[in-house]
């Protein structure tokens, strides 16, 4: 009866069952299970039953089946997410397991090693740590121009194929620093030092990374550079004061030349506008005078008919315009000699015009009088004769006109 059945005890002089028919019953079990004989009743030799060793074998073979079923479960294991499992059977690669749980056989038939292909990895050439903490074999190296430079920078990587990583290289940090310095090496062999301090640090710092892959590629080390960050580029130490002189000038020249230009872009604008407008301003000015001339030839065509028909009336009409032409443009005087040599009178006819103007306007002008002579007794007012001048001056002019006519 089995040691859970709740019936133990129900019936007199009934007690526990016995341990070594329990042990027993499992050898048998274990036994069949393992493909062994059940031994007999009455032992090996026939005799009584051997309790005891029945039960060290039972154990034996617990023990067995535990250690059995360990070592299987020993062949578990989980790929996290951005790692590879390499599994070896006998110390040869077998294959490469992506992120999951996995099983292989137990050590020693085979192994894994599990792969972090998506880190990113930091190499250091010229210096370790911080810039300040230089590697002079590292970092010193000769340009084109033989001149000696100090190169510092960072190259990061991760591992693209999992088991070239493992297998074809002993210390990867190592070969990528060897192949960043080779490759910088070359890179800046080839190069001026100006270029190398200036300008070409980005032209540098891509065709690095292209050397290197190269060079890591053909040896097969399944690593790939994803970036190559030039940290410091500057003349060696002992030469830095004169060299940053120098950077110091050029940067002036090309402020200088910036400034130069920016200016030149001002002005070169400015002073073709200005002379595209004098062009068009000439060019008004030349159709204006051709204009003019045009006109004044077909004026004169026509002063010329009428000249030919009537020359004393049209010359005189010539003699006229010419005069009012004359006399527009300036000051008018008309001055009167009397009868008596000692007095000069005068009369300002432009003056005379401002104050009937003015006195039209309701605004008074004051109209000076002077004298040529120190007499100053006449004046405007007491003698009117220079207006009786000009109005029997337009007479004469007017019976002139009708003679000719």
């Amino acid at each position: 009866m089995p040691p859970n059945d709740p019936q133990w005890g129900k019936k007199d002089n009934e007690g526990p069952p016995d341990l070594d028919e329990i042990l027993k019953k499992l050898q048998q079990k274990i036994s069949a299970l393992l493909g062994l004989r059940p031994r007999g009743p009455s032992g090996p030799a026939g005799g009584a039953p051997n309790h005891y060793g029945a039960a060290m074998g039972g154990g034996a073979a617990l023990v067995v089946l535990l250690v059995i079923a360990v070592w299987l479960g020993s062949g578990f294991y989980i790929v996290d997410e951005g790692k590879r499992g390499v599994v070896q059977r006998f110390g040869k690669y077998l294959e490469t397991t992506t992120p999951g749980a996995r099983w292989h056989m137990p050590y020693p038939i085979e192994s894994v090693q599990v792969v972090d292909i998506a880190s990113v990895r930091p190499v250091e050439v010229g210096y370790r740590g911080n810039t300040k903490n230089k590697q002079p074999q590292e970092a010193l190296m000769l340009t084109d121009d033989e001149n000696i430079v100090d190169v510092q920078f960072a190259v990061q990587y991760n591992i693209k194929s999992p088991e070239d990583y493992l297998f074809n290289n002993k210390d990867p940090d190592e070969n990528v620093r060897q192949a960043a310095e080779t490759a910088i090496r070359e890179v800046v062999g080839k190069s001026k030092m100006d270029f190398v301090l200036s300008a070409g640090r980005s032209d540098v710092a891509s065709e690095v990374k292209r050397l290197m892959q190269n060079i890591l590629d053909r040896y097969k080390t399944g690593i790939e550079i994803l970036s190559v960050n030039m940290q410091n580029t500057q003349a060696p130490d002992p030469v830095l004061p004169a060299f940053e002189d120098v950077v110091r000038a050029q940067q002036d020249r090309e402020r200088f030349k910036n400034e130069g230009q920016a200016y030149a872009n001002d002005v070169v604008p400015k002073a073709r506008g200005v002379a595209a407008r004098l062009t068009e301003e000439a060019n008004g000015y030349r159709q204006s005078v051709i204009a003019n001339a045009q006109g004044d030839a077909a004026r004169f065509k026509q002063i010329l008919a009428e000249y030919e028909r009537a020359p004393g009336v049209t010359r005189e009409r010539m003699y006229l315009d010419a005069m009012q032409q004359i006399l527009s443009s300036t000051s008018k005087i008309v001055v009167d000699k009397g009868v008596a040599e000692k007095s000069l009178i005068y009369l300002p006819v432009d003056k005379l015009m401002q104050l009937s103007s003015a006195q039209s306007a309701s605004v008074p002008v004051n109209v000076p009088d002077t004298a040529a002579h120190p007499q100053q007794d006449n004046t405007l007012s007491s003698n009117p004769a220079p207006t009786d001048v000009t109005a029997s001056r337009r007479d004469a002019l007017r019976s002139r006109d009708r003679e000719t006519r």
